[in-house]
């Protein structure tokens, strides 16, 4: 007798056999991989597809095929949902209107992202909290400050999710962990049904990824996108933390169907309230989880403590303390964590400082929220901005901070959207438009060897900058029309900056 096809796994957890279970998994980057591996692992009958050939992924393939898995990396391959399948674990980079997802709902097919499988393998016995934050920027620094916190209170943590290890690798790791800090993406929360997050945090909501929710395709625009960031809030049992400043992250928790007893948390960089985190003369202070909390504070640990004292910088730390405080961490390790952690490369990162300038890579500030957020930190800025827009408009941010910059250099292939801000609200600042001499990378040109064009970015930036202004990559901006990633974009400015200093002082 053959083993009977199971068609509801809803109904299925780690302990249980896959077997008979039918699963294709679409997108094949590193959590489309592990969502295969474990699935596999579990008994499952497993079908991967991808339109991408890239080779990390004909590597994974080729290991996952050993297991069993079918793996189909080709164009077209996401185009048709196989027949006879009982769940499809969908990449977050697939929007919503995509031709696999349509075809599942016609059949009545699961649709889940990687994060609900996971939610859903987490070992009953042992099921680790999940601390989770999202919003449209700060969501990584502010996970790594919250898995540094939670390792200096003795806890075996580790960053999962948008950042760090796969969820479904986190949740069946042999060895439980204590707490898992969770990062997560608009793009997952849309697939994500069931998760309970002990806490969470909504950090800002502002317009990115228009191309994904595209009014004019029917997927909701900004209205979708915010209420996906808010569905990180559901079912929360301890804290909905929000910030003080963005009224929209405030009306998420007041929608949100949280457990009862749940707190809701806001932070500020300016004075707490009751029931908030916040900044008084330099310290960071807590107000929410103590008992004297009507008339005192606990202080955490200074804003000289932490490794930038830029404004958002400071509001993530006070977001992760918030986290790690409705956990029940201390306020020494709250100080102890926040003191030791630094941030990963190309966020407000000084390059160099010469000739009183000071150059500053921060190329992961991938959208206008994000680059205003690196432009408020500084008073005199020579801006280097441009790249892919995403459909992001730069007019609010050009009224907001046009009258600190010294000047602009643009690239990319959405330098113009910038350009005509400021020439509408800004006219006053010189703008320098710095063609890459070759068509786009996202047409097939060679993205990998840039160095020339940032070359002349940073002789540009130079020609413009005074003593005590700070010249700033913040993009706002997807980087891909022209490099690899952020992180090729950052390496090329700085390596243009130093060879610059360098010949200047031979």
């Amino acid at each position: 007798m053959g083993v009977p096809t199971v068609t509801n796994p809803a109904t299925l957890g780690r302990h249980d056999s896959w077997a008979g279970v039918r699963a294709v998994v679409a997108g094949f980057g590193a959590s489309g991989a592990a969502a295969v591996d474990n699935l596999l692992f579990l008994g499952a009958d497993v079908t991967a597809l991808a339109e991408s050939v890239a080779p990390t992924m004909l590597e994974r393939a080729e290991l996952l095929e050993t297991l069993g898995a079918r793996i189909e990396l080709s164009v077209g391959a996401t185009a048709t949902l196989p027949e006879d399948v009982d769940l499809l674990v969908v990449s977050p980079g697939f929007p919503p209107d995509a031709p696999l997802l349509v075809q599942a709902r016609e059949r009545d097919v699961p649709v889940w992202g990687e994060v609900e499988l996971a939610w859903r393998l987490r070992d009953p016995d042992r099921p680790a909290p999940w601390l989770c934050v999202t919003g449209t920027n700060g969501k990584t620094t502010t996970v790594q400050m919250l898995d540094s916190i939670l390792r200096a209170a003795g806890l075996r943590s580790v960053a999962a999710g948008n950042v760090g290890l796969p969820l479904t690798e986190a949740v069946m790791d042999p060895e439980p962990y204590d707490v898992i800090a969770v990062e997560l993406s608009s793009f997952q929360l849309h697939y994500t049904d069931t998760m309970a997050a002990e806490s969470a945090a909504v950090l800002n909501v502002a317009e990115d990824h228009l191309d994904w929710y595209d009014e004019a395709a029917g997927r909701g625009g900004m209205e979708v996108y915010a209420a996906d960031k808010g569905r990180i809030y559901e079912r929360v049992s301890r804290a909905c933390v929000y910030n003080v400043a963005d009224p929209t992250t405030e009306h998420l928790v007041r929608e949100a169907d949280v457990t009862e007893g749940a707190r809701a948390i806001g932070f500020t960089l300016g004075t707490p309230g009751v029931g908030m985190l916040g900044v008084v003369d330099g310290i960071l202070a807590d107000r929410a989880f103590i008992e004297q909390r009507q008339d005192s504070a606990a202080e955490l640990c200074t804003v000289e403590d932490l490794a930038s004292p830029a404004p958002h910088f400071v509001a993530n730390a006070l977001a992760a303390a918030a986290l790690a405080r409705a956990h029940g961490i201390s306020a020494s390790a709250v100080r102890d964590g926040l003191r030791s952690f630094r941030p990963d490369g190309h966020r407000i990162a000084t390059v160099a400082v010469a000739d009183e300038i000071t150059w500053v890579d921060d190329s992961k500030a991938t959208n206008p929220h994000a680059a205003a957020s690196s432009l408020a930190a500084y008073d005199a800025v020579v801006w280097v901005a441009g790249g892919l827009a995403k459909g992001a408009r730069f007019d609010d941010l050009v009224q907001a901070w046009g009258s600190r910059l010294r000047g602009a250099v643009l690239i990319g292939r959405d330098r113009d959207v910038i350009a005509d801000a400021l020439s509408r609200h800004a006219p006053d600042v010189p703008v320098i438009l710095v063609d890459s001499g070759e068509t786009d990378g996202v047409d097939g040109a060679d993205r990998t060897d840039q160095g020339g064009l940032m070359d002349r970015v940073v002789a540009a930036a130079a020609g413009l900058a005074q003593a005590g202004d700070t010249v700033l990559l913040a993009p706002g901006c997807a980087s891909m029309d022209q490099f690899a990633n952020y992180g090729a974009r950052g390496d090329a400015y700085a390596a243009a900056v130093r060879a610059r200093i360098a010949d200047r002082e031979t």
